[in-house]
């Protein structure tokens, strides 16, 4: 999360990357104390980790500009036919079906 590999992290607040990974999972509780250390550590308010947004998906915390509307608007993956295309092909639960039309749509593009 947030470019920081979980040994990298553990380093930085005094524990090994498996308690990280313990943490990151849920199997250990994080203590108030720890919690603060980690926004501190990764230079994010608190609240970053109790937000219902998706962290991989959050908008960046820091110096980072979004992207204007109209990058957003062009965007081709955010648009409904390419949403509902992904989605019929998520869908297909035969592995070799899912093959064969990717195939397929390879060979319509190199035509």
């Amino acid at each position: 999360m947030l470019g920081l590999s979980q040994e990298r992290l553990g380093d930085a607040i005094g524990l090994t990357f498996q308690q990280v990974q313990k943490y990151e999972h849920g199997a250990n509780r994080i203590g108030a104390s720890r919690l603060h250390e980690l926004s501190q550590v990764l230079n994010v308010p608190v609240s970053f980790f109790f937000d219902d947004t998706d962290p991989v998906r959050a908008p960046a915390i820091g110096g980072f500009t979004e992207p204007s509307v109209e990058t957003f608007e062009l965007d081709p993956l955010r648009k409904q036919e390419m949403i509902e295309l992904v989605g019929a092909y998520l869908a297909i639960e035969n592995a070799t079906v899912r093959q064969r039309f990717r195939n397929l749509v390879k060979a319509l593009v190199s035509k």
